[in-house]
């Protein structure tokens, strides 16, 4: 079976990583503002109005329909914020302004350098390389059918030019989606001989649990300190 020309792979691995911010990690942020549950409740009532997930779960939102989300399995809120929550003004490799993905890899390794790299783009920008980021593990299991792009790492969708590799990853995400497929499998671009996932169906997402923590320092050089694993 060939979509959008490549190959298709049915695949099962049991343990696949993401890293997610240790910041999304914490007790809601509007506790300490409520002094019993009533005003907590309307605290929410109004976080919700502004919250992508809370409107994406509820009535859906342009580019993904609530139906879509998954619900009462564990971290459903971490898988469904992964999809809710796209950057207008800057998608990523197969995903765009309407709708996100969940992103891991088979090695933490691989998530690490994925990330070391995007923070450091963003730090460039500043002209500052001073930050520090923790980021938790979020491993999950994933099967079924995935667009593969294993054998072709000179695929268009995978150059290192966003300009060039994102415009074309996007293009296949949506053959792949309109497929019926679960997502894509690609060597990563930053770190050679790893592999990645852009699972493109929350459901796709499927027993994930939390590992351990890593924290990445930059001081004033553009190659972060890595520190870890520091324990959850």
């Amino acid at each position: 079976m060939e979509v959008a020309g490549l190959p298709v792979s049915t695949v099962a691995y049991p343990k696949t990583v993401r890293l997610v911010s240790t910041a999304r990690l914490r007790a809601a942020v509007l506790a300490p503002l409520a002094d019993n549950d009533g005003e907590l409740a309307e605290l929410a009532e109004i976080e919700a109005a502004t919250s992508s997930r809370l409107r994406a779960e509820t009535t859906g939102i342009s580019g993904l329909e609530a139906r879509e989300l998954v619900h009462d399995v564990p971290h459903a809120h971490f898988i469904n914020a992964s999809f809710a929550y796209a950057k207008p003004r800057e998608p990523n490799r197969f995903n765009g302004e309407t709708r996100g993905a969940w992103y891991a890899a088979l090695a933490v390794e691989t998530c690490l350098a994925e990330i070391s790299f995007h923070m450091t783009d963003f730090l460039a920008r500043t002209g500052i390389f001073r930050a520090v980021a923790e980021y938790a593990e979020m491993f999950c299991s994933i099967s079924g059918e995935f667009l593969d792009l294993s054998a072709v790492p000179t695929h268009l969708a995978l150059s290192p030019d966003k300009a060039l590799g994102y415009p074309e990853g996007n293009r296949l995400a949506l053959e792949a989606r309109r497929a019926g497929l679960n997502g894509i499998i690609y060597p990563s671009v930053r770190h050679a001989g790893g592999t990645c996932f852009a699972i493109l169906r929350p459901a796709a997402v499927q027993s994930v649990r939390q590992g351990d923590v890593w924290r990445l320092t930059w001081q004033d050089k553009p190659e972060p300190i890595v520190e870890g694993p520091i324990g959850a």
